[in-house]
């Protein structure tokens, strides 16, 4: 009996694929505990510490130098830093952990960037966070204005998260749950945990739930219903702005006014007095200026049946009256004499890009003042800017402390209250938004006045009218 052997035919295996490990990142050298912080001339301050910035190559990025980059996406250093100071080629800035080679070197898909610096935070308002109402789910917190809720940009212990994260423990993660502008106060929800964070989260991006601001502008605001169904469009995403376009997105926002105050004959004693040193040719400019013709200013509740991006502050300017301290909407240096009441064309917008994106560093935005010339003068000489002073360990250009507009504007998120009935937390009046000394106004806020009624009434004409159409 033979036996037969059959030899099988070993497959080749295919090579198999090798994964490159993650790219190396610098980490930040240290996170200190307990935070920097210090209080100094109702300020509070955070002592200058070492950081690194890591961020992955962006899809606009591909392609494009290094220095092109920092050059024009991030505001905070300017462009002598990184030739001048070396920054790049003496290793500060590193590609996926390595020296970058040069300033010239581009950026493909995946890469990680890190920038190790010594980092200067600006200051904010020493006023505490307030606590509205606190249970084992949520806190409900009055925040400060000008401090802004998250870490981003210049600031970072000098953020929502971070002062209530010191207040309460290193290990404590709060997890806010609605957003608000840095330069606005008001109410905001944090959660104790992510499966409370994530309910509340869900609730108010459902839109059941109503929201009502408070905000000083500029002039006699209208009595009665006042509706604005003005569509909102982002024009410059790098610089935030927004404005009023029919081509935008469906806004709507419902105002009441609360209050009406006309200008105090007599002047602040506490304010410089400032010469009238206009030319002739300065004066007649003024003349036509229309909203040096609003006297006074006016408090007004707010109510956005849509959430859009400056909604209130783009609202009230079209409606020709803008938050009286608006840095930007307020601006006659970037919108021009009318400050764009009632404009909803789209001439001129390059223009206007190009004015607001110079502001700020040696120069001012200067915010228009409600109706004295002198505040407004006043308050540019004390706003934040360049001091001239460098820093003595990195060499940063240093800033002066923050003038009032810097540290917040006249708008405050006042009232979120849920539809069905379930809760309802509220602030009181804003010192901003009471009457000035020695006049009579309301100090909080009146029945008649309520927003709440009026976006009902429009909601059920809504329902109503839906109905029919089917």
């Amino acid at each position: 009996m033979s036996i037969t052997i059959i030899e099988q035919a070993i497959e080749a295996e295919e090579p198999r694929e090798v994964h490159e490990p993650p790219p190396r990142v610098i980490t930040t050298p240290c996170d200190p505990w307990p935070r920097p912080y210090y209080l100094k001339n109702g300020l509070r301050r955070v002592h200058p510490y070492h950081f690194t910035y890591n961020t992955y190559c962006k899809e606009r990025w591909r392609g494009r130098e290094l220095l092109d980059i920092f050059a024009t996406e991030f505001r905070d250093r300017p462009k002598e830093y990184y030739v001048q100071k070396d920054a790049i080629e003496r290793g500060k800035v590193t590609i996926n952990g390595k020296a970058a080679p040069s300033v010239k070197a581009v950026l493909r898909n995946g890469d990680i960037i890190s920038h190790t610096l010594h980092r200067h935070e600006p200051p904010v308002t020493a006023q505490l966070i307030g606590i509205v109402h606190e249970d084992n789910d949520m806190i409900v917190i009055n925040k400060p204005a000008g401090v802004p809720v998250h870490p981003a940009g210049r600031y970072n212990y000098n953020s929502i998260v971070e002062i209530m994260r010191a207040e309460r423990g290193h290990g404590w993660n709060p997890l806010p749950c609605n957003r608000l502008d840095r330069l606005t106060s008001g109410v905001m929800f944090i959660g104790k945990h992510a499966k409370a964070a994530e309910k509340l989260s869900r609730q108010i991006k459902g839109r059941t739930v109503k929201k009502e601001y408070v905000a000083r502008v500029i002039g006699e605001f209208p009595e009665g219903d006042i509706v604005c169904e003005q569509p909102i469009m982002q024009i410059s995403p790098k610089l935030g702005l927004n404005r009023a376009r029919a081509s935008g997105k469906d806004a709507r926002t419902v105002f009441k006014r609360l209050s009406y105050y006309p200008p105090q004959k007599e002047r602040s004693q506490e304010l410089p007095p400032v010469d009238d040193t206009r030319s002739e040719g300065e004066k007649n400019r003024d003349s036509k200026m229309v909203w040096k013709a609003k006297e006074g200013y006016s408090v007004v509740r707010c109510l956005p049946l849509t959430g859009r991006t400056h909604q209130l502050r783009v609202h009230l300017q079209y409606l020709g009256h803008p938050i009286a301290n608006d840095p930007i909407y307020c601006n006659q240096r970037v919108f021009g004499p009318s400050l764009a009441a009632g404009d909803s064309a789209p001439d001129g917008d390059e223009d206007i890009i190009s004015r607001l994106s110079k502001m700020g560093k040696s120069e001012v935005a200067e915010a228009i003042a409600y109706q004295d010339e002198m505040l407004e003068e006043y308050n540019k000489k004390k706003a934040e800017k360049m001091t001239g002073e460098l820093c003595e360990i990195c060499d940063t250009p240093l800033y002066s402390d923050p003038g009032p507009h810097e540290l917040g504007i006249y708008l405050h998120a006042k009232r979120y209250a849920c539809e069905e009935g379930k809760w309802d937390y509220e602030t009181s009046l804003p010192e901003w938004a009471l009457p000035p000394p020695g006049v009579s106004g309301p100090i909080e806020a009146t029945e008649e006045t309520d927003p709440f009624v009026l976006a009902r009434k429009i909601e059920s004409l809504d329902t109503k009218s839906d109905g029919d159409t089917q």
